[in-house]
């Protein structure tokens, strides 16, 4: 039987997509004023950090969400679908993002056969596209993920998570930098960085009338948990700034998602807001709202960057300083551009193909 379609997923999409434009934009402010407003600092790149992550939690919860594991598994036709709604669109943003900025920067029109390879590979193009290669290594690897799932117990997603907070540990704080070019770009393609919050979402999806009704028992604990693990990482975060007197760069390159507190609040939000989603009855206008992100999502993801490019032309044009109102104002407009020039090319679409 069909399952019902999951709004919450949706949802939880926008919000996503508003937090990635938000770690891009707190990575301006800090670039752009030497001396910024830490608490939007950790706004922007602190209290955002389970954005990318959160991704991949939802990708696997609507696919392992409509999948029978009792049935033969179509290897050959989810990759189909799954090279056409991602590889495609990665290759056309890639090329885009390495046209114009070959052009923009004055570089020479296109890098050589070896290193646009490289570029390609590790989603190097733009510095968002990586989420995408690492998406794309998840779906090349589904066969290996339903087995996994099919055998987990309890234990073994303790241990699961255990080796996951090691293995972020060691190469976010140990393993410094490589000659070697896959351990150079390990962020950018090795999905063993995100292994756990990926089972745990198909987990999830599995047992979803479980996981659903856990929810609706345990809103409380839920909450807590949330706003406990986001309190330690910005705990840690102040602590760096204002104790070992690390620059607001250095603090956000430091607590990040791969961090062991970063990892729990990753996994408290993942839980957090399916409960919140589908659990309390939010009011119109804010579910209209959360939709309207959602189903724009992919597109203000991949074409953001070009937005920020072009609006920092016009606050230079403009003199405007990046202060904190200022970098507010830039988050705002990011988002508000990318939605119009989706709504732009949605609208030439139809009037094209129509």
């Amino acid at each position: 039987m069909k399952k019902p379609y999951l709004e919450s997923i949706e949802y939880i999409r926008g919000i996503s997509m508003l937090g990635v434009v938000a770690i891009h934009t707190g990575s301006q402010y800090i670039l752009l004023n030497p001396t910024p407003n830490i608490n939007l600092v950790a706004l922007f790149e602190i209290v955002s950090r389970f954005s990318v992550p959160i991704f991949f939690f939802i990708s696997a919860f609507g696919l392992f969400y409509r999948m029978n594991l009792a049935e033969p598994f179509d290897y050959k036709k989810f990759l189909r679908r799954r090279f056409k709604a991602v590889l495609l669109p990665y290759l056309i943003w890639s090329t885009l993002y390495l046209l114009h900025d070959n052009l923009f920067y004055g570089y020479s029109i296109f890098p050589s056969p070896k290193y646009a390879a490289e570029i390609y590979f590790f989603g190097l193009a733009k510095y968002h596209l990586y989420f995408l290669v690492i998406l794309l290594w998840f779906y090349v690897l589904m066969p290996l993920w339903i087995e996994i799932i099919k055998r987990m117990t309890p234990v073994k997603l303790i241990l699961l998570l255990t080796a996951q907070i090691l293995f972020d540990y060691w190469s976010s704080y140990c393993a410094g930098m490589s000659e070697n070019i896959f351990l150079k770009w390990r962020l950018n393609w090795l999905v063993l960085h995100y292994v756990f919050i990926f089972i745990l979402g198909g987990i999830l999806g599995v047992k979803s009338e479980k996981f659903f009704a856990w929810c609706k028992r345990q809103k409380k604990i839920i909450s807590a948990g949330f706003f406990l693990t986001l309190t330690i990482l910005l705990s840690w975060f102040y602590f760096l700034i204002y104790v070992e007197n690390f620059s607001a760069e250095a603090a956000v390159n430091t607590a990040h998602q791969l961090s062991p507190p970063g990892i729990f609040y990753t996994i408290a939000a993942s839980i957090f807001f399916f409960m919140l989603f589908e659990t309390v009855e939010l009011p119109a206008p804010i579910k209209n709202f959360l939709s309207l992100l959602g189903k724009n999502s992919y597109f203000v993801y991949l074409a953001h960057p070009f937005a920020i490019t072009y609006l920092l032309i016009v606050f230079g044009k403009l003199n405007l300083i990046m202060t904190a109102p200022n970098a507010l104002i830039f988050y705002v407009l990011i988002v508000l551009l990318t939605l119009s020039a989706n709504f732009l090319v949605n609208r030439l679409k139809k009037i094209i193909f129509s």
